[in-house]
């Protein structure tokens, strides 16, 4: 018994059955665990699951996020403001005005959006990449004059450069794309998003207090100014990478690291991670099926992602950006099989609802057709459905949309839908076009505008 003293008496299959148990504990505790555990894992890893609050809590949630490429439409809207509750627009604004921050773009996407990554000022310079040349002869004019001024105002780069306003802001965004210039605050790229004229626009989003009467383009505010030159060894740099690509995922896996577009791929970081092992900062495992056997978990992850193994009693239900770090299906998991022809995809605008773990439904960009991934089983897929639904209405109710208008499931029509009646339950109504839900001060057209759609 334990804690027994003296001499002690078992009867010989009983001490067989309790070695046999014993060592199916021990291989239960190293045995992977399914793709749902791991979405859990991240959802609560990276503070999901308990959303906090505060410019502090906001600095480490961009610090666990540093590097990742981020689609800007989805940064703070539905990004950033999954992990801090309540998100005020002017807050990452204030981090970058104090010097904490750095933003880079990557690449467009479309016309009016783009894949940005945000940094902490002291990090950049070992995790940031080299700078691609933006081509042209304004592009050079401008790097002269950034050299030359340090960060500057638009109005001053064009009496320098002599560009019309529509060239020079062209060739700025250019700059930015290529990872050649930043701006303090992101009021330029909300506004470059939006595309609206600047006297149509009212800058108290941008957390000033007035209407601004400098004519200028939308996407040309703040200032400007050359980001820094990338430094250390190929040894330390890929140091710094694992090192940030551990703390965001908590156990790293090859397919994490490609979704991610790293350089050189996981075996740029491969020794790095095997020496970390090495040295105990990191341990090696199967930790997750079919995922391969070079997963890396940060000392502790391992045992926080086995303890995810069982569903909850009241399971959480998650509305993220498709293109969240957070979500794992379409980079490190694959899609799961959908009903009908699913058209899932890691998309700019694109949404996934999660409801233990499991994926349930995608929703695109401008798009009304949802696609459902349900159990085959009652009563799981009641019990998902029904999730689902609320997830959808939530998205209303919460503010984040204005209005949301379900026309097809799975490529059916919606009052056909076995989802119908949960989303009747919901609060959505028929109507014309679908199935409506829109926020109680909205107008009551059923006309949806281009911001509702997305």
């Amino acid at each position: 018994l334990p804690g027994g003293r003296g001499r002690e008496w078992i009867d010989a299959e009983v001490l067989k059955a309790l070695k046999r148990r014993s060592l199916a504990r021990l291989r239960k505790q190293v045995e992977p665990v399914d793709h749902a555990a791991l979405a859990r894992f991240l959802a609560d890893w990276q503070g999901l699951a308990r959303p906090r609050r505060g410019l502090d809590a906001l600095l480490s949630a961009v610090e666990q996020l540093q590097g990742a490429p981020l689609v800007a439409s989805a940064l703070e809207r539905e990004v950033l403001a999954a992990r801090i509750q309540p998100l005020r627009t002017g807050d990452l604004d204030v981090l970058f005005s104090a010097g904490e921050l750095i933003w880079r773009g990557i690449e467009p996407v479309g016309s009016r959006d783009g894949r940005i990554a945000l940094y902490l000022t002291d990090h950049y310079r070992l995790l940031a990449l080299p700078a691609r040349k933006a081509p042209g002869g304004l592009c050079e004019k401008l790097r002269v004059e950034l050299r030359k001024r340090g960060a500057s105002f638009f109005a001053d780069l064009q009496t320098a450069t002599g560009a019309f306003p529509a060239d020079l802001l062209k060739a700025l965004w250019e700059l930015v794309w290529a990872g050649e210039a930043t701006n303090d605050t992101l009021a330029p790229l909300r506004s470059y998003l939006r595309g609206e004229p600047r006297e149509d626009r009212h800058d108290r989003r941008f957390g000033l207090p007035f209407r601004s009467r400098r004519i200028a383009p939308p996407g040309s505010e703040g200032r400007w100014s050359l980001l820094p030159e990338p430094a250390g060894t190929a040894t330390e740099r890929a140091a710094a990478l694992a090192r940030t690509l551990l703390a965001r995922h908590g156990v790293l896996t090859r397919e994490a690291a490609h979704a991610e577009d790293v350089a050189g791929g996981f075996s740029a970081v491969y020794p790095v991670l095997k020496a970390m092992e090495d040295a105990g900062r990191a341990r090696r495992g199967y930790f997750v099926e079919g995922l391969g056997g070079a997963q890396f978990a940060v000392p502790g992850a391992e045992e926080r992602l086995r303890s995810m193994r069982q569903k909850p009693d009241e399971p959480l239900t998650l509305v993220l950006a498709a293109t969240d770090p957070a979500n794992p299906y379409g980079a490190t998991l694959p899609w799961p099989k959908a009903n009908g022809d699913s058209r899932a995809q890691r998309a700019a605008g694109a949404q996934i609802v999660l409801h233990a773990g499991e994926l349930v439904g995608w929703l695109g960009r401008g798009e009304h057709n949802l696609h459902t991934f349900l159990p085959a089983q009652e009563p799981a897929r009641t019990h998902a459905a029904r999730a689902l639904a609320g997830a959808l209405a939530g998205l209303v109710d919460d503010g984040r949309r204005k209005a949301l208008l379900v026309a097809r499931v799975d490529g059916e029509e919606v009052n056909t839908s076995p989802l119908a009646p949960f989303l009747k339950e919901a609060g959505f109504t028929a109507g014309l076009r679908g199935y409506l839900k829109r926020a109680l001060s909205a107008p009551p057209s059923l006309e949806l505008s281009e911001e509702d759609d997305a």
